[in-house]
């Protein structure tokens, strides 16, 4: 390959597919706007305190480990990764004990049935459907770029219709509650929607499948936090020999005669390239960095679409110990559907109390916080609306936020009965919609991407090349095959599989090298 290959942006995806593309022989330049790469999966520190601000659960493993492979490595070389005992712990309103989540089919059976009398049988029969359902998606679905339709014609699809049309056409809470009568058990397999930007009420139950990798494959944590996944990625990406460029914002996709030619660069420079591939917000590569008659997805194709749900994050350093948290732990409301109701429903606000996740990495890794001190990450899932405002630390954050901030801390303390948490606050900042429009260019200032509603999943979810523009291509959250790091993973390998005009639905080969 003699032309240079430009990746915009320098979180996992722009790296991943970076990496790929260089082991395939081109020349990779990565241009990365903001001075630190990962993206939304992005570290803050503060008074020696080391926070992740994106992703914080480690899930589907063998994805991460197919693509350092693919790049003759493995992540057992890469990461150190711990399994997490319980995998979480849930706090739902009105019953006053918490209940610990534990990994492995046996371990939930035996919780399920404790909890709900018959629900053990229940859950065997719905973790069976779940690893169906993941196995098919990983096989059938999720590699394919959708380049033709062979793999949605192939007879074995063909033959599951049956079993596949009402988990397509069936709301996941709907599937749910027609076999588990008990509030906390319809939350512990519904919430993980929310992973897939989106709601119970409103994904697909075809997405039972995620309780597969929670309640049966594990939940791991990358030790030093994801900041060292992001680090893994580019150490690999440079060993291919790409070359970074952060703190070097791209102001246009350039092109010439309906074909792409390089970028242009906020300080005015052009770099020249033969393929370019965005790996930043879609929206904002296609109505920021091309004219209208270049748009694939212009203004009007947005007005149509669901974005994922905006995040209040809430980064706490805390002085002494917290047992009362576990690495994970969830908060679910009593009125379930009103929360949800209020982040994607017609009358938005931010949900009061919420239901809400806390990371407390401390509890596994202590490079995360000072001795004696714990390190909290608090996601409050809100509308995806900037007008609510910016974050900030230290209580510098926009009003309405930081007093959504406060009412969560209260919340946690009273619900986890630590009623002096607030007063042990040493470190706090808030992250809020605004702040992800501003620092990631995120469509309505959402969190993760397009919600994998049936409409934005799959054949239906943005390709990855564009129609208007030879030669410039999409990776990452917003386009094929969706949200989250090992879906990120997937996008880079769909780039390859593109130019090297692989119609197959399934991860690529691991090459075999020598002395292998």
């Amino acid at each position: 390959m003699t032309g240079r290959t430009i990746i915009i942006g320098g979180g996992i995806a722009g790296l991943a597919t970076a990496a790929l593309l260089a082991a395939e022989g081109r020349a990779v330049t990565i241009v990365e706007g903001r001075d630190d790469l990962g993206g939304r999966a992005g570290s803050w520190e503060r008074d020696g305190f080391r926070f992740d601000t994106g992703p914080s659960w480690y899930l589907m493993p063998e994805v991460f480990d197919h693509f350092f492979e693919l790049l003759g490595t493995s992540s057992a070389a890469e990461l150190d990764l711990a399994p997490l005992d319980p995998a979480y712990r849930v706090f739902t309103e009105g019953y006053p004990v918490p209940v610990d989540v534990r990994s492995g089919r046996e371990e939930a059976t035996a919780l399920f049935e404790s909890i709900e009398p018959g629900a053990g049988a229940q859950l065997e029969s719905y973790l069976d459907s779940a690893r169906d359902a993941y196995e098919l998606a990983v096989n059938r679905f999720l590699y394919d770029t959708y380049e033709t339709t062979a793999g949605l014609r192939d007879p074995e699809i063909i033959k599951r219709l049956p079993t596949l049309a009402p988990l397509l056409t069936r709301p996941l809470a709907s599937h749910i509650d027609r076999r588990f009568s008990d509030p906390r058990l319809q939350r512990i397999l519904g919430y993980p929607a929310v992973f897939l930007g989106g709601s119970p009420y409103g994904v697909p139950s075809l997405y039972h499948l995620m309780s597969h990798l929670d309640l049966a494959d594990g939940v791991l944590y990358p030790r030093g936090g994801f900041t060292e996944v992001i680090a893994a990625v580019e150490r690999v990406a440079r060993a291919q020999g790409v070359e970074i460029l952060t703190g070097t914002p791209v102001e246009q996709i350039v092109t010439t005669g309906g074909a792409v030619s390089g970028v242009r660069l906020a300080n005015g420079r052009t770099l020249s390239a033969e393929l370019v591939v965005s790996t930043a917000d879609l929206h904002h590569t296609e109505t920021a960095l091309l004219p209208p008659q270049q748009q694939t997805y212009p203004e009007r194709w947005w007005d149509k679409k669901t974005p994922s749900p905006g995040a209040l994050l809430i980064l706490l350093g805390v002085r002494g110990e917290l047992p009362e948290l576990s690495h994970h732990t969830l908060l679910f409301t009593a009125d379930w559907k009103t929360n949800f109701e209020d982040i994607f429903g017609r009358e938005t606000r931010i949900p009061d109390p919420a239901s809400l996740y806390v990371c407390r990495p401390s509890a596994t890794d202590a490079t995360v916080a000072p001795e004696g001190h714990q390190n909290l990450f608090v996601l409050v899932p809100m509308p995806a609306d900037p007008s609510l405002g910016h974050g900030g630390a230290d209580r510098g954050g926009d009003p309405r936020i930081e007093q959504a901030a406060d009412r969560v801390i209260a919340q946690i303390a009273e619900w986890c009965d630590i009623p002096d948490l607030a007063d042990r606050i040493v470190v706090r900042r808030t992250i809020a919609p605004a702040d992800f429009e501003s620092d990631l260019h995120s469509w309505r200032g959402n969190s993760l991407g397009l919600a994998h509603t049936l409409g934005q999943s799959a054949v239906f979810r943005p390709r990855n090349v564009s129609k208007k523009v030879s030669g410039l291509m999409y990776a990452g959250g917003s386009a094929l095959p969706g949200i989250g790091l090992p879906m990120c993973l997937i996008s880079a390998e769909l780039v390859v599989k593109r130019l090297r005009g692989d119609t197959t639905p399934g991860p690529l080969p691991v090459p075999q090298r020598a002395g292998v």
